[in-house]
């Protein structure tokens, strides 16, 4: 299926059924991940916007579905509970992880696993490059006041930001603009997780995978610090 299609069969229908079941009772968690394991539909126009639920056919952005499926969850669902779910990605404590494998089924698992490594980690990479490009500026005594994330891309994957997302765009057979959404910007990450991949080896490849992973875990662990300072 294209990823430029935006199929709407049968969302609608599964959306309807999600809030009929909260409505009867079904843990609200539980119709949400069964909406999830039912839904097929890979972008969505809803409400005047565009939303990519799987990118590339085959990383499945979650927590974009979690948010269009909660507003059929309105005045049905614990408002903290919901809101837990998409600041932070964290369902209730009563639905582990088995539960969570279990209703989603292997595919969409696997797919979450993709979006996880190539758009979450890889912004992290990006970021960790950057981090590393400052350091040794600062300790070479240079103030550098320019662009750090154009640095990153030529260190991480040879091109500049702007020539990349130029073959994206002809890739996709998106326009060519001067501007990127925010969907298309994950779409334009994953293709450059793959294009990574594609133009290293499998050394550099690990370590790469590594150093997002490191950059990704400090920044959590800051944020679970800072969480826990605003709530004293």
């Amino acid at each position: 299926m294209s990823q430029q299609a935006v199929q709407t069969v049968g969302s609608e229908e599964i959306a309807a059924r999600l809030r009929r079941a909260v409505l009867d009772g079904e843990d609200w968690p539980i119709a949400v991940l069964d909406a999830m394991a039912a839904w097929t539909a890979p972008v969505e126009q809803f409400r005047g916007a565009r939303h990519t639920y799987f990118i590339a056919g085959e990383a499945f952005d979650w927590l974009t579905l979690a948010q269009r499926l909660s507003v059929e969850l309105s005045g049905l669902a614990p408002d903290d509970e919901v809101e837990r779910l998409l600041f932070s990605g964290r369902l209730p404590a009563r639905i582990d992880e088995s539960v969570f494998r279990d209703v989603l089924g292997v595919e969409k698992i696997r797919g979450i696993l993709n979006y996880f490594y190539g758009v979450t980690v890889e912004e992290a990479l990006l970021y960790a490059v950057e981090r590393e490009i400052q350091k040794r500026l600062l300790s070479n005594g240079v103030q550098f006041n320019g662009d750090l994330s154009e640095r990153a891309f030529l260190r991480l994957y040879r091109r500049s930001e702007a020539e990349l997302l130029w073959l994206f765009r002809e890739e996709m057979g998106y326009p060519q603009r001067t501007s990127i959404s925010f969907s298309h910007y994950k779409e334009f990450t994953y293709w450059l997780f793959k294009y990574r991949v594609r133009n290293s080896d499998k050394a550099k490849t690990a370590s790469d995978t590594r150093k997002g992973l490191e950059q990704l875990e400090e920044m959590t662990a800051a944020h679970r610090v800072a969480r826990s300072l605003a709530v004293r």
